[in-house]
């Protein structure tokens, strides 16, 4: 456990850098570079979307070409990069817009364009390519320090994810309360500067365990095998209409006459009932001219695991979806609404503490109370069960959106009442109750990405497993992409009977917010119902 220990100090300052900016970034993009609150949304949407998407080439690489190691190191110094052209934008105004001098009247103020927004996008472009490939390599790292084969290693593997998650929240807390009031309060160009430091002392303290690191060898591209044996199928199964002798036959692989040849005894592989059609890939005839074809028993079953996993990755995307707007909307709701503890004036973008701290609390009790109990409650290793533990996050996540649009109900109401509907002042109702959301989807997103990581880590094919475990960070990156999807959607839909779309404008407002909100719960309820017939469906590895 001790290697594993660097793996989640590092993660804390990691996360620590990445959510000081992307949980505050909506508004440095809106009142600093004087984007529309849509287009800010759906560029901080899009942002963290990529940064997500590549931590799949971050486990590609590990996988295939390099170890998660090396990964890690080389995005820790990409992202540090982009955080210095982002710092040094924030320090220098002639790298900025003009100063918005009057924001409330009718004429919009001048948004950010030409080689000063080239600037931006390429900050936050190097930022998601290092933080894609630090979240597609460290947790893999992390799990790799563990011995599968004893029962000790399992738990102690399983005890790893969850205090990644809780380093995911230590960090989180420090940027959502201590970064994001040095940015409110002193400027953008000292939180990008603490981002960076962050990064840069990540650095030595990874390197710091280098002794300890056991490093998985890659074992060349997973991607390839893939293909590799969906196209041998369809080749074979072509082939098989005219020869009955090209039909797969799994008792006698070229890895058991090998091993036969070699006086060793042919490793028996349990063939998996599922995805049949792929067992075509073996042909007891295969045509020599055609050495790409030629496939393993070992590689068929790997790409079954693969296969079986898709669709709970896919029942997560939804989820993902909900969480993205703790990091838009609801962040400008906060905005609008009275935002101080007794003296204390609380930044919008610290709501995600309330999510965080429930984390911090709530993941050492998981692992060292309900799990020892539930192990001598259900008599097994896990106790809860992977898919228990997303099914419990989706099911949250329902909630977390009925929340939110009862929320947004009252907020408008009160709006209403009082006459500032047309205004932008602060309206007279504590922005606690946009912590309600907070707390029930933050919670949702506990239980699922541990659960949903491990299980990908246990179930996926050693030869894969970096690439696997990235599936978790994929399917945020598509819900957030989709978040984007839907709001424009949306728009278009509405705008089309109605002069103004729902969610269009720069006053809040006069959004339909709620709408959008409800819309998205009654996508939460199908999610949740397309996960539970998979999930109920799903065999484990022995």
């Amino acid at each position: 456990m001790l290697a594993a220990s660097f793996v989640l100090v590092v993660e804390v300052l990691e996360n620590l850098a990445y959510l000081a900016n992307a949980s505050n970034l909506v508004l440095y993009l809106s009142q600093f570079m004087h984007f529309s609150p849509t287009r800010s949304a759906n560029i901080v949407t899009n942002f963290m979307g990529t940064a997500f998407l590549l931590a799949l080439l971050g486990g590609f690489l590990s996988d295939a070409f390099f170890t998660t190691y090396c990964i890690y190191l080389i995005s820790a110094a990409i992202e540090l990069m982009g955080l210095l052209i982002l710092t040094i934008q924030a320090h220098m105004p002639k790298l900025k817009p003009p100063v918005c001098v009057l924001p409330n009247t009718d004429t919009p103020c001048r948004e950010i364009d030409g080689a000063k927004e080239a600037i931006l996008f390429t900050g936050l472009s190097l930022v998601a390519l290092g933080v894609g490939g630090i979240k597609g390599s460290l947790p893999a790292h992390g799990a790799e320090q563990f011995d599968e084969n004893t029962g000790d290693g399992r738990r102690l593997r399983s005890t790893f994810f969850n205090y990644y998650v809780f380093s995911l929240s230590c960090g989180a807390l420090i940027a959502v309360t201590f970064v994001v009031w040095i940015e409110d309060n002193k400027g953008w160009q000292w939180g990008f500067g603490i981002a960076s430091a962050t990064v840069l002392l990540s650095i030595p303290v990874f390197l710091l365990g280098t002794t300890l690191y056991r490093n998985k060898i890659p074992r060349g591209s997973p991607i390839t095998t893939i293909f590799k044996v969906v196209a041998a199928s369809l080749y074979n199964a072509r082939n098989s209409r005219s020869s009955s002798g090209a039909v797969t036959n799994m008792a006698t692989s070229m890895e058991e006459e090998q091993a036969i040849s070699k006086g060793e005894s042919p490793i028996q592989i349990k063939r998996n009932e599922s995805f049949t059609f792929l067992d075509r890939a073996i042909s007891n005839n295969p045509d020599p001219s055609h050495k790409f074809f030629e496939c393993t028993p070992n590689q068929i079953e790997e790409v079954k695991r693969v296969l079986k996993i898709l669709p709970i990755f896919a029942s997560t995307i939804i989820l993902n979806s909900c969480l993205a707007q703790l990091s838009t909307f609801s962040v400008q709701q906060a905005s609008t609404m009275n935002t101080k503890l007794g003296s204390l004036k609380i930044p919008p973008a610290s709501l995600p503490v309330f999510p965080v701290i429930f984390t911090i609390i709530l993941a050492p009790l998981y692992t060292h109370i309900i799990i020892p109990f539930a192990r001598r409650l259900t008599k097994t290793e896990t106790g809860i069960t992977h898919l228990q533990r997303i099914g419990t996050g989706l099911f949250l996540s329902v909630v977390g959106m009925a929340v939110a649009g009862l929320v947004e109900m009252k907020r408008k109401r009160v709006a209403t009442r009082i006459g500032l509907l047309n205004s932008s002042k602060p309206l007279p109702i504590s922005f606690f109750w946009v912590g309600l959301q907070y707390l029930f989807l933050g919670s949702a997103d506990l239980f699922t990405l541990a659960g949903l990581m491990e299980f990908f880590f246990t179930e996926a094919p050693i030869s894969m497993r970096s690439l696997a475990t990235s599936l978790s960070w994929a399917s945020l990156a598509t819900g957030y992409y989709l978040s984007s999807v839907l709001v424009s959607i949306v728009n278009s839909v509405t705008g089309t009977f109605r002069h103004t779309p729902w969610l269009y404008g720069s006053n809040l407002n006069h959004y339909r917010l709620e709408r959008f909100y409800w819309l998205m719960c009654v996508l939460s309820v199908l999610n949740f119902l397309h996960f539970v017939f998979w999930a109920n469906r799903y065999k484990y590895q022995v």
